[in-house]
């Protein structure tokens, strides 16, 4: 039985609370909110963000982010990645060199365009990160639903604990040693899906949004290699994997925001109404940088940060992707 401090008490980290104590493991879960600790502790059910999911009695909630860290086995990372710095420098004197910190928090840091991976090592020098990441909505995996993902660090050895941590008969991990291009994936996903639910709100088909897809993998592949990814992990779970569930599912926050902006709403009242971190807008604001930085050709997100930072209408955004010109399918064209 391992120790494990879940940082975060939102949807997956009470989803992840719930398998890691099924696992046999001792499970703490911090938030900053005392009036969501004191209801997870008294009702034992998150009645918000995973109605009907009943958590295990020995799990602990807790406010007090020492008690929640206190003689931990194992750090899991689970919060909106642009809060990742700030709280990651209050977690850092309770975290000693070679503790393994598991981030399943997914995004790009805005301003510095960092991995947050590598904001998690700033914050924390000597910790050993790795990214768990995959096709994993966090109302399937409570529930027991069979999931997959992958644990990526380019420290083997951690990685097969966090493999050996979360395995479950319903939770299978893999491990993978490309941790950029996993993080890369995750994190621009959520843009794709934010343009896949643009598009259903438009009244758009599947054509459409097999287009957006396919050629949405294009580009996070695009970056990913240029900052130093595996080409060949954007054709697995943290890559083509979780951006199918993203864009397809109605449990994606970032569909469906991106679904009430093509049907109209503006980005502020489609998070409004989402009542959740939609990563996918932040994650978009990150990227363009990242773009210019790299001098990469994006064009679904370049539409994206159009739509969602400089009030482009939907439609013209989707003709001026249309009709830009002829391009051969593949960069590599052979001829």
């Amino acid at each position: 039985m391992s120790v494990v401090s879940i940082i975060g008490a939102g949807s997956w980290g009470t989803s992840l609370s719930i398998l890691l104590t099924n696992n046999g493991h001792q499970v703490r879960v911090w938030s900053r909110f005392q009036e969501e600790v004191e209801l997870l502790n008294r009702e034992r059910e998150h009645k918000e963000k995973l109605p009907g999911v009943k958590v295990p009695e020995s799990v602990f909630f807790t406010s007090d982010l020492k008690a929640c860290l206190e003689g931990h086995d194992f750090v899991v990372i689970v919060l909106p990645s642009q809060t990742v710095r700030e709280n990651t420098r209050f977690l850092a004197p309770f975290l000693s060199k070679d503790d393994i910190v598991v981030l399943c928090s997914k995004g790009i840091e805005e301003g510095s365009g960092k991995r947050l991976s590598q904001v998690v090592l700033e914050e924390a020098p000597g910790v050993r990160v790795v990214a768990l990441y995959g096709p994993s909505h966090a109302e399937e995996v409570a529930i027991g639903i069979p999931t997959t993902v992958v644990a990526a660090s380019p420290d083997r050895d951690a990685a097969m604990k966090v493999q050996d941590l979360f395995m479950s008969p319903s939770f299978r991990v893999y491990t993978s040693s490309d941790i950029i291009g996993a993080e890369i994936g995750a994190a621009l996903k959520n843009i794709i899906a934010l343009c896949a639910g643009i598009s259903d709100g438009l009244g758009y088909g599947d054509n459409s949004k097999a287009a957006l897809m396919t050629r949405g993998i294009t580009e996070i592949a695009r970056l990913g290699t240029a900052m130093g990814a595996n080409a060949k992990t954007f054709s697995g779970l943290t890559g083509i994997g979780d951006l199918i569930v993203t864009c397809t599912s109605r449990h994606s926050r970032n569909w469906r925001a991106g679904n009430l902006i093509g049907k109209g709403y503006t980005p502020e009242e489609a998070v409004a109404s989402v009542k959740m971190v939609v990563e996918g807008i932040s994650a978009t604001k990150a990227v363009k940088g990242l773009m210019e930085r790299y001098q990469i050709s994006m064009p679904i997100c370049t539409e994206a940060y159009r739509i969602l930072f400089e009030g482009k209408d939907c439609r013209k955004a989707v003709y001026d992707l249309m009709t830009r010109s002829k391009k051969h399918e593949s960069e590599d064209t052979g001829w």
